[in-house]
């Protein structure tokens, strides 16, 4: 790593605004603005930030947020969402990333992180294993058609309100599902920000028969011919059925809307909303959860387990050897163990399977695991939803 002399915590504004230069020439893009850096520094938090210096010129970038995660069995656990990951294109391949993710993953006080992959081949190599996808679907609002009215009653709020109640409404409907996560005070921040761009953004908010605020979906039209707009609904949430199917009502009853986009968990039942389901189509199904198991004896011990004999999982993590060893999996729960495995993989692989998005079979069908008992640890690990978070970070 030669060049790299030191991994530093950020503590100021003056870099803090250097660190989000690094990362966006990173990502190609130019530096901020001052009105963008204006929008951009309340999504800093002190004491997560971390940059990698030669000498004094910052090359490196990483920071993450303090967060919640739902895991499978309904927990919340203390979660690091990964954020602004950047290495200067002079100095790539030179080992600057993984000097910045084995400081930042030894030092994190969360058990979990999660990121959003920018490519998919970087991050295995960190421990980093995707566990959640979603899909893009598509609705022909022009033959779309619900049975039945709604059961409650959808409002439309302004901004300001919406900036009030969301966040609460999020805490108490928005994570229910593995994968979800809370949202931060930066995160809100950037939203409303994003929100006053688009200029014609909405929000509705949905209440039950009782009154109360149940789900709510924010969404926005672009494009227009012939009188017919694109909706795309950007955040959508939920605490009931009821709930979301007149959340649904609401937005393929709207008038003057041609097609509406949305991005959807895999198992998200939209086509059986329909009279007919072909006004359903999926366009695209993409990774959104890369999950990196920080504390594994933390988080097997977080989540709860399906019915099967016991399986022992001998694990390798090259960056948190600490994570090293056996564990036995069991309905009732997990132990470390000095008895022989039933399956040997690393650490980005335990990640895949937690919440169930793929399953130890078809890892080892595709040669990434060796091991038996193999449908014993599907059982285990099976989930009755597929994970999904809705939240872009």
């Amino acid at each position: 790593m030669a060049g790299v002399t030191e991994i530093r915590v950020l503590t100021d504004e003056a870099q803090f605004r250097a660190h989000t230069s690094v990362f966006r020439r990173a990502m190609h893009w130019g530096p901020p603005t001052d009105e963008q850096w204006q929008v951009v520094l309340p999504s800093y938090e002190p004491d997560r930030v971390l940059a990698a210096f030669d000498g004094d010129e910052m090359i490196g970038t990483t920071q993450s947020y303090g967060s919640s995660l739902v895991v499978p069995g309904g927990a919340l656990v203390p979660h690091a969402a990964i954020s602004r990951v950047g290495v200067r294109a002079d100095y790539t391949r030179r080992g600057v990333l993984t000097a910045l993710m084995r400081e930042q993953l030894s030092t994190l006080p969360d058990p979990v992180a999660t990121l959003r992959a920018s490519e998919g081949r970087i991050y295995g190599r960190f421990g980093y294993g995707l566990a959640g996808r979603w899909r893009t679907v598509e609705v022909d609002a022009n033959r779309a058609v619900i049975a039945g009215e709604m059961t409650g009653r959808v409002r439309m709020i302004d901004q300001d309100t919406a900036d009030k109640l969301l966040p609460e409404l999020h805490e108490a409907v928005g994570r229910t599902r593995p994968g979800q996560i809370g949202r931060w005070a930066g995160w809100w921040a950037r939203a409303r920000d994003r929100k006053s761009e688009a200029e014609n953004s909405v929000t509705v908010v949905h209440s039950g028969p009782d009154g109360d605020d149940d789900g709510f979906l924010t969404y926005k039209a672009s494009g227009y011919e012939d009188f017919k707009h694109r909706m795309s609904i950007e955040d959508f949430e939920w605490a009931n059925d009821d709930a979301w199917r007149d959340l649904w009502i609401y937005a393929s009853r709207l008038d003057l809307v041609d097609k509406i986009e949305i991005d959807v968990a895999l198992d998200e039942p939209v086509s059986w909303l329909f009279e007919d389901p072909r006004v359903v189509r999926t366009k695209d199904v993409f990774d959104e959860i890369w999950l990196r198991l920080v504390d594994v004896p933390r988080m097997l011990q977080a989540r709860t387990y399906g019915s099967a004999d016991p399986v022992v999982i001998e694990l390798r993590d090259r960056l948190l050897p600490a994570n090293d060893g056996r564990y036995r999996v069991s309905p009732g729960g997990v132990e470390r163990v000095e008895e022989q495995a039933d399956i040997t993989m690393p650490v980005d692989l335990l990640g895949a399977v937690y919440f169930g998005d793929t399953t130890f079979s078809q890892l080892a069908a595709t040669k990434r695991i060796a091991g038996t008992r193999l449908s014993d640890a599907d059982a285990l690990f099976a989930v009755p939803q597929k994970p999904y978070c809705g939240t872009f970070f």
